[in-house]
């Protein structure tokens, strides 16, 4: 009877069950006091069979424990199965030597040993030593100190409130740990958004650890979950502080109390004490990242107002001189005729200058997602005839290559702006008489734009960075080849809200080609719905 009680400090036992057991031990009782010795053999097989029954239902019921408990539990409730299985055993020896007495120094012998084996196995289980319970849980606590750096660096604290969970759960062999943090706020302790009962935050107040033993049941526990579903009946806590903040408190939450052990204080103090240092390392993490991102967006700012300012510089320049020398002009004869090639130079400049500012509007139209438009179907074979047709005179040396029917649903001045801004590149980045060739074709169920140069291309460390803001590859002479490095950053952000996709092919000295990949419209789709009229 006393074993089955054991079975139930670890789970739970059947009432009818338990009233079974006891109904049998009281009859097994009165049978060996009521009968003078020597006991009949029925009576002896009788009683021997109730114990076998009681010790097998033992043995049965914490192999079972051990398959959905962890750690330092797992190998408790393992060596108690072993030991009631040597206690079925032993019993067993002792019913063959009242049926066999001839050979009883051989089950009496077996019996010791069985009984011997029994006796430590229960002591390991049910008071297993301080040294032994630290060897059970040491592969968990090397584990969880393994992975400390990486827990620290985990994307947020929700991922490393759940690893640190897990890895006190399996140390301690319970089935749930829970992480409550201070909310600085609302002046208490929280879990997954719901406050602590203040049953469980004794450690926290205390600022050291403590094993609480009660019925959580009578907890309001509409607001911690974990509680109800588990029947919690213990909890060892420790408080996760450092010498600067107090974070929280580390909770380790159990059906039973004979679980835990008082040595387990300074166990789950340690794992309170590396949790404290992962949460701090993450704090440390994260300012440290910050820091480098206000750094970052410092530099490119400067990277900005640099290049903003170098570009707007150099036509303004050309704007305020060719603007003097008119001034001059007008003032020394007003009724000279009108200087045609400056006014020329300065339409050109201003233009130069109009080009720039928009680039740097489409930039902050892009970053907010509103750079792209009304869509409409385009052929865009008939799209980049139409712009070569209307930049024929800078447009000399692109040749086009187009299949019939590649429709695609764009916002035509934007994508014109895409082909544009490609084409001009290819013709500044190659030299005369190296032709340029666009290329427009299905491929699969996508519409591909291909625009070849045979000119400086780009070294393969900057392809990568060819699309951010602000970057020109390391080839390019500033003095030759002007920009702020914002027209293919642009292209591609227009590309990507059309939901298509933008890269490119190049070696340094071989020339380079870009690719566009738009999602294809079939001439069904595109038929109803025509480009308007250019």
């Amino acid at each position: 009877m006393r074993r089955v009680r054991l079975v139930g400090d670890f789970t739970r036992v059947p009432a009818l069950l338990l009233r079974a057991v006891e109904i049998g031990l009281v009859l097994s009782f009165v049978a060996v006091i009521a009968i003078p010795p020597p006991l009949p053999t029925l009576v002896v097989v009788g009683v021997v069979a109730y114990l076998v029954a009681v010790m097998s239902y033992d043995s049965w019921a914490f192999i079972r424990e051990a398959r959905y408990t962890r750690g330092v539990t797992r190998r408790r409730m393992q060596a108690a199965a072993l030991a009631s299985l040597a206690v079925v055993l032993a019993l067993v020896c002792a019913g063959f030597a009242s049926v066999l007495p001839g050979l009883s120094w051989i089950w009496d012998e077996l019996s010791a040993v069985l009984g011997l084996a029994s006796a430590i196995g229960y002591f390991v289980a049910f008071a297993p030593p301080t040294w032994l319970r630290r060897a059970w849980q040491e592969p968990e606590v090397r584990a969880l100190l393994a992975q400390a750096v990486r827990l620290a660096g985990q994307a947020s604290v929700a991922d490393i409130i759940r690893d640190l969970e897990q890895a006190t759960a399996d140390a301690f062999g319970a089935p749930r740990a829970l992480i409550a943090l201070f909310d600085a706020d609302a002046r208490s302790l929280r879990v997954d958004g719901h406050e602590l009962p203040p049953a469980l935050a004794g450690a926290w107040r205390q600022q050291r650890a403590s094993l609480i033993q009660t019925d959580f049941s009578a907890i309001e526990t509409g607001q911690l979950q974990a509680l109800a579903d588990l029947d919690a009946r213990a909890a060892l806590s420790a408080p996760i502080s450092t010498n600067t903040r107090q974070i929280g408190e580390l909770i380790v939450l159990a059906p039973r109390s004979p679980l835990f052990a008082n040595s387990d204080l300074e166990l789950i103090e340690l794992f309170a004490n590396q949790a404290a240092v992962i949460f701090e390392s993450k704090a440390l993490i994260d300012q440290s990242a910050e820091v480098r991102a206000r750094e970052e967006a410092a530099r490119l700012k400067e990277d900005f107002l640099s290049s903003a300012a170098h570009d707007l510089k150099t036509p303004l320049t050309g704007i305020v001189t060719q603007a003097q020398v008119l001034q001059r002009r007008a003032q020394r004869d007003p009724s000279a005729p009108a200087d045609r090639v400056g006014l020329d130079r300065l339409l050109e400049q201003s233009h130069r200058l109009k080009d720039l500012v928009l680039k740097l509007l489409d930039v902050s139209r892009l970053e907010h997602g509103s750079l792209i438009g009304e869509r409409v179907h385009e052929d865009l074979g008939e799209l980049v005839q139409h712009l070569a047709a209307q930049e024929r005179a800078r447009w000399k040396r692109v040749n086009i290559v187009a299949e019939p029917s590649v429709t695609a649903l764009v916002d035509t001045p934007r994508f014109e702006q895409v082909i544009t801004n490609l084409v001009e590149n290819a013709l500044k980045y190659s030299s005369p008489p190296s032709p340029v060739r666009v290329e427009i074709r299905h491929e699969g169920d996508d519409a591909r734009v291909s625009v070849h140069d045979q000119g400086i291309g780009i070294p393969i460390e900057d392809q990568a960075f060819v699309f951010e803001r602000f970057h020109r590859a390391r080839n390019v002479d500033d003095r030759r080849f002007a920009g702020m490095g914002l027209g293919l950053y642009i292209a591609r952000g227009i590309v990507e809200q059309h939901g298509g996709r933008m890269w490119v092919e190049s070696s340094a000295g071989h020339g380079s080609t870009f690719h566009v990949s738009l999602p294809a419209c079939t001439a069904e789709v595109a038929a109803p719905e025509t480009a308007p009229d250019r």
